[in-house]
């Protein structure tokens, strides 16, 4: 078992005398807990399985499906043990102060760099587009100009959520950031469109007559060859950071890379082959973005209406309410939806009858802050009960 720490106040919330002895309460006899120290994760098995042919194909084989297995136990053994953590150290481990505040300075360099390079390229961007005609080259001009769009939506929603004011939004204003990306998607699916509508007119008039001079091809091709070097450095900084937002970032880089060189290619095409490759090169651009940020707004629908949490995650807070107290007679209910980008969490725990209301009032705050204290977790419920022969809560939510 992990080794005893008291809780103390600090960085880790102030250790009052009866959080003091609820941990004294629960470290002394670990017999009724839960456990699964004979279960050891062996170096192997946490190495993930080497990827053959049949992967990359989308094919999994018996042996891919036994990895697999394996790994989601290896990963339910670890989220376990994050949870021993909590209860025996009263928070979660993880790095230091001093880390922490140098990964948020190299992440808020990572944006204010993004933010940086997607203007001065957009307007390289313009410029291009201006010399050469390229619908193709303008429909990627749009991709760059919903970055900036985009980009400063995120940082206005980040803003806004970190000025809370508790009495006009009680419940905060983590839904800001979702909420900011469907208005988002709707301008860019409105632009979309019009690029679209605009290379089927080209398409049916005929009056398309592409043709570029030897110096207006020099300039296309070196903006966009600039800019599509310039996205894929960026991507991949980015893409060594864990923040979701910094992660956005790195995905919106990728799909510029995808769409400057599928420009420059048509924009090329219809320069040496044919007129109508241009147009139809822009259709393809401005129905691949619509494709892509249809699926960013479906996942941030889901977190608006509070969609339920990952079983594995559900089990993770069950194995932590079963471990919190010895008098912890059932769990009822545990329940996690998203709020936003985080969750609100409804747990439903039985004591015993005749406990008196201050221990059992001191057993669910205690659990309710331990809960708090998980970073996906923006509130938690927790409900004291007695019994658990009754019909769920809010029963009539279910009918």
């Amino acid at each position: 078992m992990l080794e005893v720490v008291p809780l103390h106040g600090g960085d880790h919330g102030a250790g009052t005398e009866e959080e003091l002895l609820l941990l004294e309460t629960n470290n002394a006899d670990r017999s009724w807990r839960l456990n699964f120290d004979e279960l050891r994760l062996s170096s192997e098995s946490k190495e993930k399985p080497p990827r053959g042919l049949h992967d990359c194909l989308g094919v999994l084989s018996q042996e891919d499906n036994i990895a697999e297995y394996y790994q989601q136990q290896v990963e339910m053994l670890e989220g376990f043990n994050e949870m021993d953590a909590l209860t025996d150290r009263g928070f979660v481990p993880g790095m230091s102060k001093e880390e922490r505040e140098k990964t948020a300075r190299n992440e808020t360099f990572a944006i204010r760099i993004s933010n940086v390079a997607n203007m001065v390229l957009f307007a390289a961007k313009v410029y291009a587009s201006v010399k050469s005609g390229s619908l193709a080259i303008i429909a990627s001009t749009l991709d760059s100009l919903l970055d900036l769009l985009s980009g400063f939506i995120l940082w206005f929603t980040a803003f806004s959520m970190q000025t809370p004011n508790p009495y006009q939004y009680p419940i905060g204003k983590k839904r800001m950031q979702p909420l900011g990306i469907l208005v988002f998607a709707s301008v860019m699916a409105t632009l979309g469109l019009q690029i679209i509508l605009e290379s089927m007119r080209t398409l049916i008039s005929d009056e398309s007559d592409f043709n570029l001079t030897k110096e207006q091809e020099r300039w296309v091709v070196g903006i966009m060859v600039f800019v599509t070097l310039v996205k894929l450095v960026l991507m991949l900084y980015c893409r060594s950071f864990t923040n979701e937002i910094v992660k956005a970032y790195a995905q919106d880089h990728f799909f510029d890379v995808i769409t400057n060189i599928i420009g420059l290619i048509a924009a090329l095409l219809a320069n040496y082959i044919t007129d109508w490759i241009d147009p139809v090169g822009a259709m393809i651009l401005a129905l691949y973005t619509i494709r892509t940020w249809s699926m960013t707004v479906l996942e941030n629908v889901n977190s608006l209406v509070g969609k339920s949490a990952a079983p594995e995650y559900l089990q993770k807070l069950t194995y932590l309410c079963w471990n919190h107290h010895k008098a912890v007679r059932h769990i009822d209910t545990v329940r996690a939806y998203t709020f936003g980008s985080h969750y609100f969490v409804e747990v439903d725990i039985v004591l015993p009858a005749d406990m008196p209301l201050q221990e059992a009032h001191d057993i669910g705050e205690s659990l309710q802050e331990k809960l708090e204290l998980l970073p996906e977790i923006e509130r938690a419920f927790v409900h004291l009960d007695y019994e658990y022969s009754h019909k769920p809560e809010h029963a009539q939510a279910y009918q």
